[in-house]
């Protein structure tokens, strides 16, 4: 699948998965899709961590507790470090993003699904420090995101985008 391709097929997909074993060369070239992305200054915040031992998995999703998400056979946590780049700023959630953006097209690119899942783990309950105690993960480093990642179950299901013309322009914002 072409580049383009992949980018307008990717969508969230948030139902349960086959339970079809992902091969660990693809969750290589997924994790390596994620690792070649831009970082601010090079400074490389993002790191990885791929699970697909059914015993982690489960232990990960009793702190999920999302009952789609636990039908995956495989998963990829991303971690974070708030390193500085420039000027006293760091960049980490730019380079974790463009990580993860990476991740979601290799993905789809290799016939799998995933929904990128921040929010759920990052809120005050710290769902998402007690994921990274699981897989043994530093202080310094924070579980920033997790993606399931499988076959669908189910039909894919895309969100309508609003038109180009309403978000997009050439020379200057129009309304």
């Amino acid at each position: 699948m072409n580049v383009l391709t992949a980018i307008k097929e990717r969508t969230s997909y948030r139902g349960p998965y086959q339970p079809t074993k992902v091969p660990r060369e693809d969750l290589i070239q997924i994790m390596e899709a994620g690792l070649a992305a831009p970082s601010g200054c090079n400074k490389q915040t993002t790191s990885l961590i791929a699970v697909d031992d059914p015993d982690v998995l489960r232990k990960l999703n009793g702190v999920i507790g999302m009952p789609t998400v636990e039908t995956a056979p495989a998963m990829i946590c991303v971690l974070a470090q708030q390193i500085i780049a420039y000027r006293g700023r760091t960049f980490y959630i730019q380079d974790y993003s463009a990580a993860i953006q990476n991740m979601l097209l290799a993905t789809v690119g290799l016939g799998y699904q995933t929904c990128w899942y921040e929010g759920q783990i990052t809120d005050t309950d710290a769902i998402g420090r007690k994921m990274a105690d699981i897989l043994g993960v530093p202080a310094d480093y924070e579980m920033v995101c997790f993606l399931p990642i499988g076959v669908a179950a189910q039909p894919v299901n895309f969100v309508q985008k609003k038109p180009f013309g309403e978000r997009a322009w050439f020379n200057g914002f129009k309304v």
